[in-house]
């Protein structure tokens, strides 16, 4: 859902435990607390991205006048989930001013991940609108119009979708987005990072297992599948899969049907398909890591996400949204001035919009209710050429301390260079024409070789001469079958 905690406030342990089991399952960072006094002490020790409280029949009933109270110090709107085999507690009509919403006993995974969708939308500031737009990946230019039209045409109907583009692009937005506006929106968004999890641990989890199927199977335990039954099951970094579990995925994909691990009965399921990576898959398909068949079953409707430097123009919308989310969970707010923007619409952000949210966390952290300059960046965005955005200042998220003054924005040396390289990419055109991804490879394979010359054959020195993260630069080196 969002980079956000949900607080389990529950006396009784095995009740908190089943609900932080399924709140990881939805890839949530549940955190438990006995009573208010722990409630207080984690208040206090913690910022308040929190996305909910979940608070037991229980607790409510000893001490609910003083935890509204208490949840009334917290960033408003804070959602308040409560927990119990009847309907909503009679103090909930006497504190309006927080969101009250009912979680039956026992606890079902798709109606808390229903109410979890309409905590996530009060927190956006639209109780009204259970499911509209919460997820829309924001942007304006050229390319997103596209990318826009091809969820819009696509959500629809159950075809399978595969995103594909750079880290930090905003993949997971535009699935979450297809999935909303989707019949499926009222069932669960289950999403699975494939490199995030260990191979031989990779079946369990999709699958889920039986007591006693292998050593540690203590409990029967259901999989990410039947938890997205009748909605919608996100497969992230689907390259980094094992051919052994593609092989598994894609009988799934055929034949609709999976055995849990250590059980021979089938199991039937209804769940749509979307998946994204940021590697090259007819790539890994040559190279033998990648199974040509279900690449054909995934990619039936593909949809790239640019990267952020194709779409700078998109880049003070995006500020305006990602700090009013900032805000929206913290409580504290920045602006950028026009000096402040047109130092980051000048850089080339190879983190995406994920480098850009992580900036914005940053300032919000160091400067609160500050209107940002270029000398209050760090360093590495300070470098910009005339051109820049015109606009003026923009509301963001917050910061506490000044970063040391700075020179103001200057053209980096690496700018020039890049652009000469173009100018004489365009001088050299020939009249028949060229490839131009075999081209701009054998630019690129040419300033690796020369950045590695000049680092003394160090990976991480050539990084810093490209403006590169290391672990970027040796992926490169893997795709081009290049040795430092």
């Amino acid at each position: 859902m969002v980079d956000a905690k949900v607080i389990v406030m529950d006396p009784s342990d095995s009740q908190a435990r089943t609900l932080v089991t399924v709140l990881r399952f939805l890839d949530l960072e549940p955190v438990h607390v006995h009573d208010l006094k722990e409630l207080r002490e984690y208040q206090r020790s913690s910022a308040h991205d929190w996305l909910a409280v979940i608070v037991a029949q229980e607790t409510v009933a000893t001490q609910g006048a003083e935890l509204v109270e208490q949840l009334r110090s917290i960033a408003q709107p804070l959602p308040v989930i409560y927990l119990s085999s009847d309907g909503l507690p009679k103090i909930a009509e006497t504190s309006g001013d927080l969101a009250w919403f009912h979680l039956e006993l026992p606890v079902k995974q798709r109606r808390l991940s229903a109410v979890l969708d309409q905590a996530q939308n009060v927190r956006n500031g639209h109780p009204t609108q259970p499911g509209a737009h919460r997820f829309r990946p924001s942007g304006t230019s050229r390319a997103m119009r596209a990318v826009h039209r091809l969820i819009e045409q696509v959500a629809p109907f159950d075809t399978s979708v595969l995103i594909l583009g750079e880290s930090g692009t905003g993949k997971e937005m535009v699935a979450r987005h297809i999935h909303e506006l989707s019949g499926r929106a009222g069932h669960p968004f289950v999403p699975v990072n494939c490199g995030a999890i260990p191979a031989d641990l990779l079946e369990s989890e999709l699958f889920g297992h039986e007591k006693g199927a292998f050593t540690g199977a203590l409990s029967t335990r259901l999989g990410r599948f039947e938890f997205a039954e009748g909605g919608t099951l996100f497969l992230d970094e689907i390259g980094d899969m094992s051919l052994q579990m593609q092989v598994k995925l894609l009988r799934v994909l055929q034949e609709r049907s999976f055995e849990r691990v250590g059980s021979n009965r089938t199991i039937r399921c209804n769940v749509r398909i979307i998946a994204a990576t940021h590697r090259d898959l007819e790539e890994a398909i040559g190279a033998g890591r990648f199974r040509e068949d279900l690449f054909y079953r995934l990619n039936v409707f593909p949809v790239q996400m640019p990267p952020l430097r194709e779409r700078l123009e998109d880049l003070p919308v995006l500020i305006e949204h990602l700090a009013q989310r900032q805000g929206q969970i913290s409580g504290r707010h920045i602006r950028l001035d026009k000096e402040a923007m047109n130092c980051l619409v000048r850089n080339r952000w190879p983190g995406n919009v994920r480098e850009l949210s992580n900036l914005l966390e940053r300032l919000a952290i160091l400067f609160p209710e500050h209107t940002i300059t270029p000398a209050d960046l760090p360093e590495r965005y300070r470098s910009v050429g005339s051109a820049g955005w015109a606009g003026s200042a923009v509301l963001v998220a917050p910061p506490t301390e000044s970063i040391p003054d700075a020179e103001s924005c200057t053209t980096t040396h690496a700018t020039e260079e890049f652009d000469q390289l173009l100018d004489d990419a365009e001088a050299s055109l020939p009249r028949g024409g060229i490839d131009l991804k075999d081209h701009m490879s054998a630019i690129e394979i040419g300033l690796i070789r020369k950045a590695l010359e000049e680092a003394d054959g160090t990976v991480a020195g050539a990084a810093r001469l490209l403006n590169i993260r290391r672990t970027t630069l040796v992926e490169k080196l893997r795709k081009y079958r290049l040795s430092a």
